[in-house]
């Protein structure tokens, strides 16, 4: 009866009478019955509380002020619900405000340190200082196109040939690549021959066929450097030793059934490699970078697979 009482008082009392709440409530809790409270106040007959907190002369019925201080309480309740999630939302702001830019994840000393790690646990796989000092490289195998999303029912076989570029050597060796497409060699002779060319010295191209030798586009040829510069060897030779690199590991995931460790690098021109790693052999399964297409000025992603890897001359080489 005394919290009921105490909790009517707060809801209908005036200003004046708050001020003096502090004085009065010590009083409330030292009462043994609502007869002894020190305040002007008298049970009528009705069953109604006179209080110098009410109006003037006026009757406030028992229940009412039970009901009031129900109705004070479950407001109280309702405002600290209503507060709460408004301050865990600020919280929230603040934290989100504190989160860094958009940086690689982890590109801290630690994940640079591992992603080196990783890289060189890659070279080792592939053959250690045999894939690093080979010079020269041939290949054979076949080759066509899809156009909407359909595959060309024409294939290409083609013979490359690969000679890689030794700066240190005397004299300097340049980068040089030759391709032949065969085709057949005629309806009645058997065989095949080669009827086009393509030559690649340094960063220049050529093409040769029975009319002689011509450049191809330049946009071929820009995509054929493009795609060298951002090579495995392009990496393991040159850009992990640039001045100004970044090596970020970013954690593992699931490519083409193969848990692989993601490692990109990144160079002082922003320009950058992601490899895929096998977790298990250390081996690259893809390479992907991306740069921007010079007619629509869009991002644009190239990427190569590797897989079915074979030991030829104590060097890893896909298939």
């Amino acid at each position: 009866m005394l919290i009921h009482l105490q909790l009517g008082l707060v809801a209908s009392a005036a200003p004046q009478a708050l001020e003096s709440w502090p004085q009065i409530a010590p009083q409330l809790r030292h009462s043994s019955a609502t007869s002894h409270i020190p305040i002007t106040s008298a049970t009528t007959p009705g069953g109604c509380l006179r209080s110098a907190f009410a109006s003037r002369g006026r009757r406030i019925p028992l229940a009412s002020v039970q009901s009031s201080a129900l109705k004070f309480a479950l407001a109280i309740a309702l405002a600290a619900l209503l507060l709460a999630p408004t301050r865990l939302h600020a919280q929230a702001a603040d934290s989100a405000y504190s989160l860094p830019s958009a940086a690689p994840a982890g590109a801290s000393a630690d994940s640079e340190a591992h992603g080196r790690a990783l890289l060189d646990q890659m070279v080792q796989a592939l053959g250690g200082e045999a894939f690093l000092n080979r010079t020269t490289m041939t290949a054979e195998g076949r080759g066509t196109s899809f156009f909407h999303g359909e595959p060309n029912p024409y294939i290409s076989e083609y013979h490359e040939a690969v000679r890689y570029a030794r700066p240190s050597a005397t004299p300097p060796v340049v980068y040089a690549e030759r391709t032949g497409f065969l085709t057949d060699r005629s309806m009645i002779l058997p065989g095949k021959k080669i009827d086009v060319i393509q030559l690649t010295v340094g960063r220049k191209g050529y093409e040769v066929t029975y009319k002689g030798k011509t450049e191809p586009p330049q946009k071929l040829v820009d995509e054929s450097n493009r795609r060298r510069d951002h090579s495995i060897d392009a990496v393991v030779n040159d850009w992990i030793h640039a001045p100004g690199v970044m090596i970020v590991f970013e954690g593992q995931k699931f490519i083409d059934r193969h848990q692989v460790d993601q490692v990109t690098v990144l160079s002082a021109a922003n320009d950058a490699v992601t490899v895929y790693l096998d977790a298990a052999t250390h081996l690259p399964i893809r390479r992907t970078f991306q740069y921007r297409d010079p007619q629509f000025k869009d991002f644009d992603e190239e990427s190569s697979t590797f897989d079915d890897y074979h030991l030829v001359q104590v060097i890893n080489t896909p298939m």
